[in-house]
């Protein structure tokens, strides 16, 4: 079973704004180098697509609303269904943040596996009121395309023996790694949809696209043997950001890295969880990207945390080039929590973090922060809970 929630981040600003539902809405950068990350089915008309970038997706629909997005909803939105799955299936695989395989072996002996993916499915809209389409076969490339075809908020199941029937009909853009260059390569073969792909000797697509061709080929007649990758908990944590123009402002970098800093190592108090290794990236103006790692006693306390985290900047930044994009990462992640160190903790600190964290879980993670972060743009969306207020500052000397 392959499940995938509808054009997610769009679904879930639609959840919390009713006024948006049915209109065209774009997610993403709003900046001249913004990114849609997502569009709804009404701007799909107009040519919008994910991936494109938000300057053109403006103007090919500019009746469109146009949303930063609020990547923490996403994530605890996405959480909500993964709990939903992983207490109703033997075994699931997360691919992705809205998309999911879930092994029903042996459910036709007890259930019957449709109609138990069925309601699956509808426990999932119920709970969440995010729509979710589904697709059944015996493996999980044929139920990833019949996904796509049962698109939107639908269900799709293939029987056994009728793979290759499903699939003959469908462009060739329906194959899972069919990307760009590899669709014109077979267009201009002649090949359009994947019955032509069927009817092809394999030893003929090896000659034209190397080993990948072998894949395509089996994928074309239905033959996919993957198995599922066991749902595990992610062992690192990012965030990114790219300027909207270079910049060489130190204070502006420091400040960027500083939230980066501040926000990740909330993410992991937040989570129960523990960092062993730090990484800071740089993309310059030429596109030369380079990153410096640490390795540090397992935390999550800020002080130690954002100290390190512009040391490394300190040491990676040169100043003679303009810089497009910075970067900060927490990896070698564990469960725990924040072990007091014996000479440095106070248990005022611990009380001032616990103090700090509450009120992000109860009013949004800008609703409290450092001084050394004010200033800094977030990719999410900040509904400001003091009704007008200025967000809560703390200086650097009394953390």
């Amino acid at each position: 079973m392959h499940l995938d929630l509808d054009t997610f981040f769009v679904s879930c600003e639609r959840r919390i704004d009713s006024r948006l539902q049915k209109r065209p809405l774009l997610v993403g950068g709003t900046g001249d180098r913004g990114v849609v990350a997502a569009c709804s089915y009404e701007t799909r008309r107009f040519g919008v697509h994910s991936g494109m970038a938000m300057k053109v997706a403006r103007r090919l629909c500019p009746e469109a609303v146009v949303i930063r997005g609020n990547a923490s909803i996403y994530t605890k939105q996405s959480h909500l269904v993964t709990e939903i799955i992983k207490e109703k299936v033997p075994i699931f695989e997360k691919a992705s943040i809205d998309e999911f395989y879930a092994d029903l072996s042996g459910m036709d002996t007890f259930f019957g596996s449709y109609k138990y993916a069925s309601e699956l499915r509808e426990t999932i809209i119920r709970e969440t009121g995010l729509p979710i389409s589904f697709g059944l076969s015996t493996n999980k490339m044929v139920s990833k395309v019949a996904t796509g075809e049962a698109k939107p908020n639908n269900q799709l199941q293939i029987d056994p023996g009728f793979e290759k029937s499903f699939l003959a009909p469908l462009s060739i853009k329906k194959i899972p790694s069919v990307g760009t260059k590899t669709y014109q390569v077979l267009r201009n073969l002649g090949v359009d949809t994947v019955r032509m792909v069927q009817q092809m000797p394999v030893e003929m697509l090896v000659s034209a696209l190397g080993v990948n061709g072998r894949t395509i080929w089996k994928r074309a007649n239905g033959i996919d043997n993957p198995p599922l990758i066991p749902f595990h908990e992610r062992k690192s944590i990012s965030t990114e950001r790219t300027f909207t123009k270079d910049t060489i402002d130190v204070t502006k970098l420091r400040t960027t890295v500083f939230a980066m800093a501040e926000n990740l190592a909330y993410q992991l108090r937040k989570g129960e969880k523990l960092t062993a290794c730090i990484s800071v990236k740089i993309r310059y103006s030429d596109f030369n990207t380079y990153t410096k790692q640490h390795k540090i006693p397992y935390t999550s306390a800020d002080h130690v945390l954002i100290p390190k985290i512009l040391e490394l900047f300190d040491q990676l930044y040169q100043r003679r080039l303009l810089i497009r994009l910075v970067g900060v990462k927490f990896t070698h992640i564990v469960s725990g929590n924040y072990q007091i160190n014996l000479f440095d903790d106070t248990e005022e600190m611990l009380r001032l973090y616990h103090a700090m964290d509450t009120i992000r879980g109860k009013y949004g993670e800008l609703s409290i922060q450092k001084a050394g972060s004010i200033g800094a743009k977030t990719i999410g969306r900040f509904n400001n809970p003091f009704n007008g207020e200025p967000p809560i500052v703390l200086a650097h000397r009394k953390l």
